[in-house]
């Protein structure tokens, strides 16, 4: 893998140095969704924002579905320099700063909205500097909402024992992998793009994501029954190279965390107002919805998951609480 990655970064930085000379600089999007999803859509916008404010300067190229890569392919370009801007989120970045995987901890959030409050405060502030500083790493925000994460099968799930020894595909990472432990249910990592194979020949029973990925992705095909568990409330939003970044001036800087921000604002207001739809077009499709899930049960369930993070700042979770409480 190293071999194909080495390569590849060599031309994306033989293409930064030049660029980055000539005031002038392209950037490549990348995620691994559908062109239909939100995420997608907002990326879209984030480069139509960012050539529009530079005047030009700064041109952004967008390369949905995995084009250019996996995402841990990805996070290796962005640290190693490539002009690469990463749709990330918090389950990932806390591979570096671990504090930033509090951000996508189980039933952490009663509004999508009250994360603008821990976007806004000095502690996130801190992990954020720390990740830039020790990783190379340039968050430019992460409000860009990825919705409520619900769970399909083939058999409803409305409290823990429902997922007793169901396999269900997670991402690999930890919170995941903790939180469905905690639940009952057997953790299977498989890269996106490999879920609805997984699904369709058994490999897993079970899957989970926003109901947009669920639509996009057509898992609906596989499994027809959607419990609305909203067991994460998932935040993402574009990261950078912190060399790249800082080899811009100050007013192209902030070009990019303007769009950035104004790009999570369009997707949050396109994942809110395209769930009544969603659900219509998957009720459509085949799917029942499953709406009376025990919330008190599955919260409790999950409190244990605050424990298993060893390396999180001591007093974490009562600092992040305190901020939403507030």
């Amino acid at each position: 893998m190293k071999s194909a990655v080495l390569p590849l970064a060599a031309t994306f930085l033989g293409l930064s140095a030049m660029t980055l000379q000539a005031q002038d600089l392209t950037l490549r999007v990348t995620h691994v969704l559908s062109t239909t999803e939100p995420m997608h859509l907002a990326s879209e916008r984030f480069a139509e924002l960012v050539k529009e404010r530079s005047d030009g300067r700064i041109a952004v190229e967008v390369f949905p579905a995995g084009q250019l890569g996996s995402n841990l392919d990805m996070y290796e370009q962005v640290r190693m320099g490539a002009p690469i801007v990463q749709i990330s989120d918090p389950g990932y970045l806390s591979d570096y700063v671990p504090d930033f995987g509090i951000l996508n901890a189980p039933y952490l959030l009663d509004e999508a909205g009250d994360f603008q409050k821990l976007l806004d405060s000095d502690w996130y502030k801190g992990i954020s500097d720390k990740i830039a500083a020790d990783h190379q790493i340039r968050v430019l925000t992460l409000n860009w909402l990825f919705g409520g994460r619900q769970i399909i099968a083939n058999k409803p799930v409305r409290s823990p024992a429902d997922l007793q020894n169901v396999s269900i595909r997670v991402p690999p990472n930890v919170m995941w992998i903790e939180t469905f432990a905690a639940l009952g249910a057997r953790g299977e990592t498989l890269a996106w793009p490999e879920v609805y194979s997984g699904l369709a020949s058994g490999v897993v029973d079970a899957a989970e994501a926003p109901l947009s990925s669920l639509w996009g992705s057509k898992l609906y095909e596989s499994a027809k029954t959607v419990s609305m568990t909203n067991h994460f409330i998932a935040y993402s939003g574009p990261i950078i190279n912190e060399s790249v970044y800082q080899s811009l001036d100050p007013e192209l800087q902030q070009v990019l965390v303007t769009s950035a921000e104004d790009a999570g604002k369009y997707m949050a207001e396109l994942v809110t107002q395209s769930q009544a739809t969603l659900r219509a077009d998957l009720e459509g499709a085949g799917v029942t919805f499953v709406d009376d899930v025990d919330m008190g049960a599955m919260r409790a369930a999950t409190e244990v998951v605050y424990t298993k993070f060893p390396d999180w700042t001591p007093g974490l979770h009562d600092t992040v609480r305190a901020l939403l409480d507030n």
